[in-house]
């Protein structure tokens, strides 16, 4: 199997996680800084009590904290596809704008690769649990102690408990990601006849609810083995939640051979299989700083 590696122009790979916000509701919700390929460690400060005034000649009280660190690594994401071997045969502006066009879509997958792996700590590909998410996704009941039971007709009641949750652990909620279903919920909810949240009629997709920053995601329900279905996830997103991603993206283009699996040989074709990486890394700092609204 011939394989020519390259590795994708720096700006491209900028606009790539550019337009990863417009797909990611986690990206839209959070702030982005970028990752060392190695990973980073974000340290955590659990700081109790209050600060203290101290007279002239007073002891200076004792204060508890914690101090916690908290590991962020990349993990890699692969996404490939098949495209005519025009490619290799392309000066090299043709190329690029091959590569613009398959980054506009590798964008697109990798937003919502990152939602699906870290909202719910499963392989997109296989929607199976992966055993290294574990303490670093939403539905990680060890992690996110903050739930509240999704009912459709008092769906605007689950949002504000699930707010209070976070509220009551002194928390601060910033952004708010919900489903298409919980949407509809809300777009239904009457008093007297009258529609309560008119921005969710006709599958409305408001950028903001109520103050905070809202972002509508088919990703948010992705349910696991259990059956359980997620329908808002909200929080701190800014100052509770990092991402990033490593720079250097290595891209295979593959000449020959069946590398996908798809039953037919590349050259027989006249196709190449690009395939492109991606190590993006993230971390929850702060569970009690988060609540699901699930069914």
């Amino acid at each position: 199997m011939a394989t020519t590696m390259l590795n994708l122009p720096e700006e491209l790979v900028t606009d790539i996680f550019s337009k990863v916000k417009g797909y990611s509701s986690i990206a839209a919700l959070s702030g982005q800084a970028p990752l060392p390929f190695n990973g980073e460690k974000v340290f955590t400060f659990s700081m109790d009590g209050e600060a203290a005034i101290v007279g002239e000649g007073q002891a200076k009280p004792a204060s508890n904290a914690s101090f916690t660190p908290k590991v962020i690594r990349p993990i890699k994401f692969v996404y490939q596809t098949r495209v005519s071997d025009e490619f290799i045969k392309s000066s090299d502006e043709g190329r690029l704008n091959y590569l613009q066009v398959f980054g506009n879509g590798f964008a697109a997958k990798i937003a919502r690769g990152m939602d699906i792996a870290a909202m719910h700590g499963l392989n997109p590909r296989t929607m199976a649990e992966v055993a290294g998410l574990a303490g670093n996704n939403f539905d990680d009941e060890e992690l996110i102690t903050n739930v509240v039971t999704y009912a459709a007709a008092t769906a605007d009641d689950n949002l504000d408990a699930a707010v209070q949750a976070v509220v009551a652990d002194l928390g601060v909620v910033n952004g708010i990601a919900i489903s298409p279903v919980f949407g509809a919920a809300m777009a239904k909810i009457k008093v007297n006849g009258v529609v309560q949240y008119p921005e969710f009629r006709f599958g409305g997709a408001p950028g903001s609810f109520a103050g905070y920053a809202l972002s509508m995601n088919p990703t948010v329900s992705m349910a696991k083995t259990e059956g359980r279905v997620d329908h808002v996830i909200l929080g701190d997103f800014q100052n509770a939640f990092r991402w990033g991603y490593a720079a250097n993206m290595p891209l295979e283009v593959i000449e020959y051979g069946d590398p996908d699996g798809a039953g037919r040989d590349l050259k027989q074709y006249n196709e190449v299989c690009l395939r492109a990486e991606a190590h993006i890394g993230w971390g929850i700092l702060d569970g009690d700083s988060f609540a699901v609204v699930h069914a």
